[in-house]
């Protein structure tokens, strides 16, 4: 863990560069910082040398050995998607839920079924009133789970509520969320500051590309006017479109249009398959109703087992050809991001320097 730093250097190193990723945490840390249009903007300086909100802020460095350590015990062997114990395919069986839920409805089913079971008593996740503009809310029940199915792409300050939820839960948490947010929570609960992050006790990633700024939704709107937005989608390759899902019609979008809305944060992403969570769940290419699914820790590979074995999950096997595209697919944004990341002589990301070289030298194929 590097040496804690502050709000001056959370403004020259992070928000300056424009690489705030809009996760919230610092917001609900410190009222000297807000949110606008899902930037983080320090409102007058506290005075301080050393603060959570460096410290959690996603942006501000991620140790990958550390924190691979910290949470997996020891580094990565996979350097294309992580850590991991199994890869495989799964969705939910029961039938509420797969035909609410966006593609196999994995999530879903796993977030009731723990807390029907008790491994958490609550869990934060991002809803949406109107089908695009999302927001982070703490679910109790299956019913309040249902109501936050379907895909997000607009960023949610998640971890915001996260640290709602550790102040007003009594019990154990539960979190759904983008890989720059489960990073935040790992730095949370790697750190050496008193946060009540003993409190989560399960993480399940989404798998992200990148998300679009909330300036998307007036976007969103002038192409589909007031018409109630069932769901948005942006399907697997080689699709390359953006789909709004309205009650009255289908609108495609090419995805070169709407590229202009994405963080500026993303280019420097080097996880889109949410590597320091204890499940990643994805789609599956060319299948609409199954998910990818990374068991990643103990912890998840326990809770996972103990789903199947209640039969809320069936699972097969990842074809072999589909896994080796997911691994290709992560390489090259691992690639973009160290190669944006280097251009700009941005320091936030520290990797041993043979998986560097790898990644770097990549040219396809596994």
């Amino acid at each position: 863990m590097q040496n804690i730093k502050g709000p001056d250097d959370l403004q020259r190193n992070v928000l300056d560069e424009e690489l705030c990723t809009g996760c919230g945490a610092c917001t609900n840390l410190c009222p000297y910082i807000d949110m606008v249009k899902a930037n983080a903007i320090i409102i007058e300086p506290c005075g301080l040398s050393k603060g959570r909100c460096y410290n959690f802020c996603p942006r501000s460095y991620i140790d990958v050995p550390s924190l691979d350590k910290s949470i997996f015990g020891s580094y990565r062997e996979d350097i294309a998607i992580g850590s991991n114990i199994y890869v495989m395919k799964a969705r939910a069986k029961d039938e509420e839920i797969r035909s609410a839920a966006q593609y196999g409805g994995v999530v879903s089913a796993l977030i009731i079924h723990a807390l029907q079971t008790g491994k958490i008593d609550a869990a934060v996740l991002a809803t949406s009133s109107d089908g695009v503009n999302p927001k982070p809310t703490i679910a109790r029940s299956k019913k309040e789970v249902l109501e936050c199915v379907g895909s997000k792409y607009i960023v949610s300050p998640t971890v915001s509520k996260v640290l709602d939820a550790i102040k007003g839960e009594m019990g154990k948490i539960g979190v759904v969320c983008t890989p720059c947010q489960m990073t935040a929570i790992r730095k949370m609960q790697d750190s050496p500051f008193e946060t009540g992050e003993e409190k989560i006790s399960l993480g399940i990633g989404l798998f992200c590309t990148w998300c679009f700024s909330p300036d998307t939704y007036e976007y969103i709107r002038s192409l589909v006017g007031s018409a109630n937005i069932l769901k948005t989608d942006i399907p697997p390759p080689p699709a390359n479109i953006f789909v709004i899902q309205t009650d009255e019609r289908r609108v495609e979008v090419p995805l070169d249009e709407i590229r202009k809305f994405i963080m500026p944060s993303c280019a420097v992403c080097f996880d889109m398959t949410n590597e320091f969570s204890d499940i990643s769940v994805g789609t599956v290419e060319g299948e609409e109703d199954w998910n990818t699914v990374i068991v990643r820790t103990r912890n998840g590979e326990r809770f996972l087992k103990s789903a199947k074995e209640a039969a809320i999950i069936e699972t097969k096997p990842l074809e072999k050809e589909k896994f080796n595209h997911l691994c290709e697919a992560s390489l090259n944004r691992k690639k973009r991001a160290l190669k944006e990341i280097d251009g700009r002589k941005i320091t936030y990301l520290t990797i041993r320097d043979e998986e560097r070289s790898k990644i770097i030298s990549w040219n396809g194929g596994i």
